[in-house]
């Protein structure tokens, strides 16, 4: 039922707001039949426009004004240094702002808030810190009036700083890469800078010449996992838990590795950061020093430098949730304003769908939020794309208000272009606003048409086979060796059943190729002819793009098993080293040879493992960081993964963790073999078609039908022909319309790193490709 307030009592709804807010009904003696709390977030809207104020330190000729909304509040005062100053507050729109002085510059702030918290039950005084932030004190104890302009926090060459060339999202090429993991157990990186922003700045460590041959052959950007200032871990090094145990000295299926980093996993220096504390400063202990505003100028050092190697820079970022809400001491938000910034059950418990605290992107002030701190990243720190976490958790409307502050932003004005700047995120449709049950939601088939685009997870599924979430890891896939190799779980079912799903999959690799298009018209495995929104993905279309750039395709991310711990799980435990590094270029070749954007997770490239460990947020240095240097291994065998989130598997991973390895030549071969696959994506125009209409011309797959090859997909691409073999046989591909029209290896493969791929072979007068086994081929059409 819907109530509204009577006409003669709307004066009264301002006091009403700044206490207990119950709603009763009564009997007609008066007595109370019922009462509950009130969630007023609607009202407040109604009644504190806000959307225009500039909140935070805001500085006008050197002099800071100090500004937060807080309606519901009964008092503000500025908590400064120790000192208490007097703030006003504009009852139009619920802001409380103090304009100070220049000596204010570099001092740490509390606001001093009493208001009624629900949570409790009573009226509270909180001491919090700003959540428009732009510098904290060490472990976010305090915010600091600073001013991002200041030409002491800029880097020697910042204000000239020359970007890579800007790629259109729907040619990113992308690798998601940690802070941390970048630097911690890279041997070349001062000690100093290990596992900071400045290691980043070490152009001689391994880590950055890995990233500079990649740039080289076609990676276009970086994608930083949460970098904003996390409440997880402490920022200091001396208040950093560290193990005792000698790691490198157990087995390389023992428990106890686990055991010991778990025991000080909630207190050392590792966490993904999907846990904000205030979204718009960068994380301090990534800093060699943590405390004022010297990260800051880090992140900047951080940035530059990543540009100057011909690498634009991706944040990621988690909007969707707070690490904390109510009266706990992580929690900012909700402490100025409660039972606003979060978002709401009907019972009035906060949501926590997304693991955490909810946050209520659809109430104006949490959007103007997010605008307001992705401009703030935008322009004063030069970050060139944003990946958002649980986008489907946001509505439509906030995430394309985004895009419309940033492409409000010019070089002549705000010192970036903002159109350039690329928008990604998950576009998953779960919990309580699924369906768009509350609003239109930023998912999947709801973003595609707007240039901002979703990860696409149906081509990952056919090519790894299953889901991330199988009981059992040994479901195969395309890339794994279904039917055509197949394992011992009976979890793949009879060959007959192997069979058929695997055709399935390659229909699924064969939309994800065209970009993830809805509209696309092909003949599908079983000979109909098909649009890919027609093609089933566990009960939904599996195309949903309505242009290339709509959909991201991946093989592997930060989430789930790393592409070669799943391959490692899925294909059969005999395989031979070199044959599992095969199975890795063709399945990153999938993604990297599709229409639209790209990501592989760093590292990946080089047979990157976490030891099978499925959800490594909190698994410490020991399972995550990456080894660039082939003589260190893959990450491979470090022990048993986190009981946590991988007992169950443990059956399945202790066989393997003693008898699986790969050494430099393959590790090194891989590397070398994606980046000719890049050269080829980057090199070629046929890969960075724009409409629909334009991929629906050029690329087909002419042996699609009841007799496809199983393990084979056979694409034409304009001038190309790309066969992609994930069977353990040689292959050949009799493209009849091709027949007697010349084709070659491409150069990049023909003159590449990879010496089987050479022997990959053109019949002229028959049209024939033939490919050996576990290979991808692409030949192009010659004079």
């Amino acid at each position: 039922t819907a109530w509204s307030v009577d006409p003669r009592d709307r004066d009264r709804v301002r006091a009403s707001l700044g206490g207990q807010l119950v709603a009763s009904q009564r009997a007609a003696n008066g007595a109370v039949l019922a009462a509950t709390g009130v969630q007023t977030a609607g009202v407040l809207d109604d009644l504190y426009d806000a959307r225009g104020a500039r909140l935070g330190p805001v500085f006008r000729g050197g002099v800071p004004t100090l500004s937060v909304w807080a309606p519901t509040a009964q008092s503000v005062s500025l908590d400064l240094d120790g000192t208490a100053v007097a703030m006003r507050r504009n009852d139009t729109t619920g802001v409380w702002s103090v304009t100070g002085r220049p000596s204010w510059k570099g001092k740490p702030y509390r606001y001093v808030v009493k208001v009624w918290a629900p949570t409790v039950g009573k009226l509270v005084t909180n001491k919090v810190t700003d959540p428009y932030s732009v510098a904290l004190t060490t472990d976010s104890e305090r915010s600091l009036v600073v001013d991002l302009d200041a030409p002491s926090l800029a880097p020697s060459g910042w204000s000239s700083l020359k970007k890579p060339k800007a790629v259109p999202l729907r040619d990113a090429q992308i690798q998601e890469l940690h802070v941390r993991d970048f630097s911690v157990e890279d041997k070349t990186v001062p000690a100093k800078d290990k596992g900071t922003y400045l290691a980043f700045t070490d152009k001689n460590s391994d880590g950055s010449k890995h990233l500079r041959k990649l740039a080289a052959s076609g990676t276009s950007y970086v994608h930083l996992l949460p970098a904003f200032d996390l409440a997880t871990v402490p920022e200091k090094k001396a208040d950093r838990a560290s193990t005792d145990c000698d790691l490198a000295s157990y087995p390389a299926d023992s428990e106890k590795q686990q055991e010991c980093v778990a025991k000080t996993a909630a207190k050392d220096a590792y966490n993904w950061g999907y846990d904000p504390y205030h979204y718009t400063v960068p994380e301090g202990s990534y800093a060699t020093d943590p405390e004022g505003a010297g990260r800051t100028v880090e992140f900047r050092n951080m940035v530059k430098s990543l540009n100057e190697d011909g690498l634009r820079v991706v944040m990621d970022v988690v909007y969707n949730h707070t690490a904390a809400s109510g009266q706990a001491d992580t929690s900012v938000l909700d402490r100025i304003v409660p039972g606003y910034y979060q978002r709401l059950l009907a019972d009035g418990s906060v949501a926590n769908s997304t693991c955490c605290s909810n946050t209520a992107t659809d109430n104006a002030m949490m959007g103007k939020l997010v605008v307001d701190s992705i401009v703030t990243w935008a322009k004063e720190y030069k970050v060139d794309g944003f990946r958002f976490d649980l986008m489907g958790h946001h509505p439509k409307a906030n995430i394309l208000a985004v895009r419309k502050a940033l492409d409000a932003l010019t070089p002549a004005k705000d010192g970036v272009d903002g159109k350039k700047i690329v928008l990604y995120g998950e576009g998953w449709n779960f919990g309580e606003v699924a369906d768009d049950a509350r609003f239109v939601q930023a998912t999947q088939k709801n973003m595609a048409g707007t240039g901002i685009a979703t990860f696409s997870d149906r081509a990952r599924d056919a090519v790894r086979g299953g889901s991330p979430f199988d009981e059992d890891p040994g479901v195969q896939g395309f890339a794994s060796g279904l039917y055509t190799d197949p394992n011992s779980s009976s979890a793949n079912g009879t060959p007959a059943e192997q069979k058929a799903r695997l055709l399935h999959y390659q229909d699924l690799i064969k939309v994800g190729l065209t970009g993830n298009l809805a509209a696309y018209r092909f003949t599908d495995s079983a000979g109909k002819e098909v649009k890919g929104s027609e093609v089933d993905y566990n009960g939904q279309p599996a195309g949903y793009a309505e242009a290339p750039g709509d959909a991201l395709a991946y093989a592997d991310a930060h989430d789930n098993e790393s592409l070669y711990d799943a391959l490692t799980y899925k294909l059969p435990a005999t395989t031979g080293a070199a044959d599992r590094a095969r199975m890795q270029v063709l399945a990153m070749a999938t993604a990297t040879l599709s229409q639209g954007p790209s990501l592989s997770q760093a590292g990946s490239d080089l047979l990157r493992s976490k030891s099978l460990d499925r959800n490594s947020f909190d698994s410490g240095d020991w399972f995550n960081a990456i080894h660039w240097n082939c003589q260190d291994g893959n990450g491979f065998g470090r022990g048993l993964p986190p009981a946590a989130d991988n007992a169950a598997k443990w059956p399945y991973a202790k066989p393997l963790l003693t008898t699986v390895s790969v050494g430099c030549a393959q590790i090194d071969g891989t590397s070398a073999a994606y980046q000719d696959l890049q050269r080829i994506r980057t090199g070629e125009d046929v890969f960075s078609l724009s409409t629909a209409a334009q991929v629906q011309s050029k690329l087909s797959f002419p042996l699609s039908g009841k007799d496809e090859t199983p393990g084979v997909i056979t694409a034409r691409l304009g001038d190309l022909v790309m066969v992609f073999n994930a069977t353990p046989t040689k292959q050949e591909q009799t493209v009849g319309s091709v027949a007697g029209t010349p084709y070659a290896l491409h150069p990049a493969q023909a003159k590449g790193a990879d010496p089987v791929v050479k022997s990959s072979s053109y019949a002229r007068s028959s049209g024939t490709f033939t490919v050996p086994a576990r290979t991808v081929a692409v030949f192009t059409r010659t004079p």
